[in-house]
Order: structure tokens, then C-alpha cells, then sequence
């Protein structure tokens, strides 16, 4: 069966110019899921390993709770669930099962107490083994890693376990509470699982980050979703962005001379995924050519489909007209302008990092103009701030950090400000 997913090519610029010279083309590629299989739920396979160290006393810990227990209440009998705590040590709150009995499960979540240190990677390794219990084709497998700190001397067995994840198709949301956390650990567990990063700035943002969560696992009703992009001859491929539901930059794999793929994952319905991909195109005569085409291939286990495909090309008018190369889709465009203030802002952070001081101080600047011209003040402040911080301290705090890392790579949910 054809048409549980739509995809769309738009390029920036529908026409390019004669000329002698290699020119760049951004392509937009939007996969949907379409109503046919709006309706196609697939159960839950969730895994919540949770920090409650010492740091987590007080409020964090029972909006922690608080948060899990919405968890609970909003899934159904036909999920299953696990709950892992760590500090110190790890130990399995609720083995995996299904969820029948949410009042006991309560009960055990309002028993925790806060204690010990932080050693993040006994708690991701209990639960990755509960979620493989459960582990099969027609569920959406998730693991939700919480913390509020910093873990303690096993970063890397937290990233060998995060590949793991990755490998078993179980993304990992990774989320931070307060500023004591390691950023660039959690970006890394998510980009080797799959899964995505987020900072909760307070406690009281718990409950709606944890609902978020869960609701992103009850729309998917696409799986396993890979982008492959044929191209003609002399076309190159340089960047791709993942740019909705966020904005990350992708690994693609080389799959022949002309031909990349892209792994998409999991696809939500009303929403999907989108990419844009930076491509150099060589020179032309003036014909209308196409330059790729683009093929995703998916599964919608609800209703027993593997390996359904849609394709659609991409072409491209290469012109002398001058009317014609002034024209350009603002939608696609803006999406540009996100992407590069993402890029520019995580450059400089990177440079900063290492103690590149000139380097950071001008990408950032130059992130700082971008958000200025889009109209993100909050953010365009927040740049700001850094580069003040770079100018008198030769780094960038934790509060402008997180924020730049974390809401630069929201900037395409608000696409309101398209011209």
C-alpha cells in the first residue's frame, strides 16, 4: 500500500544561473505521515532512569515525581513501563511491565528519597536492559535519562552504552536539570542513540517537559524512516540538517558515487520530519535538469507494512534570466537563516571551549547578528551576554551556554516571522 507518507522537495531557489562556476542549492525535504495512518498508535515500550542524588532534595525531587506519576496516568494498559533510579548505585524501581497497575506504581514513586552521588551510567545500563525485555518491532522504544549534575569519572561507558541504544533503535531523551550538568555529555548520548538533548532551566518545568516526551511517543505512527538522495552527475553533497522537529546536524553515509543516506527514525503524524540539504551544483547550459531525487522508505508497524517508499525529484532551471534568479521560496530561506544562526552559535561554543577566544568571539558575533535580524531578541541578548563574557573572562558561563545550545536548535518551531 502507497500513501501513508508524503514527501516534498522545495528548493530555495527554484532557478539557477548560467555561469561557469559551482553555485550552492538548499533543498527542503518534508516527510509527512497523511491521515491514512493518523490513527495507527503503536504501544509504548519507556524506560525512565531518573537521578535522585543528594542535589535532587527538596523541590526538584518532588516535581521529579510528580512529573513521573503524569507519566503514568497518561499511558495505558497496553504500554509497558520501567523505572530506574541511580546515584551511587542504580537499582530498578519497577521491573518493565505493562502498566495495569499505576496506583501501586505511584506509591513506589512518592517512596524515593534523595541520597549519595551521580553515576549516570549504571542507570542507563539498568535501563536499557529493561527496555530490551519489551523490545520489539511494533512498539515505540523509548529511554528517558534524567539528571541535575555532573556523573562521576564514567562518561565514556555512558556513551559506549548510548551507541548500544543507538544499535537497538532505543533514542535516548536526554534531559538536564539547573546549570550542574554536562551539556556536551548529554548532546552526545542523544546524537549516538538518536534521540535529542533538552535543558528544564527550573523544576516546575519538569511536568510539562516530561508530557512533552511522552506525547512525541504516542504520535509516532512512522518507523524506521531512511532518506536516500540519487543525485546526477557533478552534484555534491556538503551539509544536511535536520531542521523539524529541531535543528541538528546529520551524519549521511555514503551509499555509491551519487547516492547518500540519511537515517530519519521515527516519524510523528501532523508533523514528520524535515531536512535541508546544501548541495553544490556544477555549471550548466540553460535547461530545466533534474538534479536529484529523493526516496524514503519506512515501516508502519501498526498495520504490518515494512519498507513502503515514496520518492519525489528535485529540478532545478538554470537560466540567464535576471528575473528569474531574484526570485526565491521566503519559507525555505528562513529555514537557511535558523540553521545558520544554530551553526554559527555552535561553532563558537565549540571554539570557546577549546580556548579559541578570536575565533568563538566572531562566530558568535556574527550568530548574534543573525538572531538580531530575525527578530529573536531574547536570544539575540543572550549572545550578547556571551560575548561580554569572552571579552572579560576568555569564556562563555553555563547560563548563556545552555540557552544558546538548547533554544538555537528550537528556532524552526516559530516560523511565524517568514516575510
Amino acid at each position: 500500500m502507497a500513501g501513508e507518507v508524503t514527501l516534498q522537495c522545495t528548493l530555495a531557489r527554484d532557478n539557477a544561473e548560467v555561469t561557469n562556476v559551482p553555485q550552492l542549492a538548499y533543498v527542503l525535504m518534508e516527510a509527512k505521515p497523511t491521515g491514512m495512518v493518523a490513527n495507527a498508535q503503536m504501544p509504548l515500550n519507556f524506560s525512565l532512569v531518573l537521578d535522585h542524588s543528594g542535589s535532587m532534595g527538596g523541590e526538584p525531587l518532588n516535581n521529579l515525581k510528580e512529573a513521573v506519576k503524569l507519566v503514568l496516568d497518561r499511558m495505558q494498559p497496553q504500554d509497558t513501563v520501567s523505572i530506574i533510579l541511580f546515584e551511587e548505585q542504580a537499582r530498578v524501581l519497577v521491573p518493565s511491565q505493562p502498566v495495569t497497575n499505576v496506583a501501586y506504581f505511584k506509591s513506589l514513586v512518592d517512596g524515593v528519597r534523595e541520597a549519595g552521588g551521580t553515576k549516570m551510567s549504571d542507570g542507563m545500563n539498568l535501563g536499557l536492559a529493561e527496555v530490551q525485555k519489551s523490545l520489539v518491532q511494533d512498539r515505540v522504544n523509548r529511554l528517558l535519562l534524567f539528571t541535575d549534575g555532573q556523573t562521576w569519572e564514567d562518561e565514556s561507558r555512558c556513551t559506549t552504552l548510548a551507541a548500544q541504544a543507538g544499535n537497538m533503535k532505543v533514542p535516548i531523551i536526554a534531559l538536564g536539570l539547573g546549570l550542574e550538568w554536562n551539556d556536551r555529555l548529554l548532546d552526545a548520548i542523544a546524537k549516538l542513540s538518536q534521540g535529542v538533548a533538552d535543558k528544564i532551566d527550573t523544576p516546575q518545568q519538569m511536568v510539562p517537559v516530561f508530557s512533552k516526551a511522552l506525547q512525541s511517543m504516542q504520535a509516532t505512527v512512522v518507523t524506521n524512516a531512511n532518506l536516500t538522495l540519487r543525485m546526477a552527475a557533478g552534484i555534491m553533497p556538503r551539509q544536511v540538517w535536520r531542521v523539524v522537529p529541531l535543528i541538528n546536524k546529520l551524519d549521511h553515509r555514503v551509499i555509491s558515487d551519487r547516492d547518500i543516506q540519511v537515517y530519519l527514525g521515527d516519524l510523528e503524524k501532523d508533523q514528520g520530519q524535515s531536512v535541508l540539504v546544501e548541495l553544490t551544483l556544477p555549471p550548466r547550459q540553460a535547461c530545466r535538469f533534474r538534479i536529484a531525487q529523493a526516496e524514503v522508505v519506512y515501516d508502519v508497524p501498526a498495520v504490518r507494512l515494512i519498507g513502503e517508499r515514496v520518492r519525489a525529484d528535485v529540478l532545478v532551471n538554470f537560466t540567464s534570466d535576471t528575473a528569474l534568479l531574484t526570485q526565491y521560496n521566503p519559507q525555505v530561506m528562513n529555514i537557511v537563516e535558523k540553521v545558520t544562526a544554530f551553526r554559527l552559535q555552535t561553532q563558537a561554543l565549540d571554539e570557546a571551549a577549546v580556548g579559541n577566544v578570536v575565533g568563538a568571539t566572531q562566530k558568535l558575533r556574527a550568530a548574534a547578528t543573525r538572531l538580531l535580524e530575525m527578530g529573536e531578541m531574547e536570544l539575540y541578548q543572550t549572545a550578547q551576554q556571551a560575548l561580554q563574557n569572552l571579552q572579560q573572562q576568555g569564556q562563555v558561563g553555563q547560563v548563556e551556554t545552555k540557552k544558546l545550545r538548547y533554544e538555537t536548535e528550537k528556532l524552526t518551531q516559530r516560523l511565524t516571522d517568514i516575510p
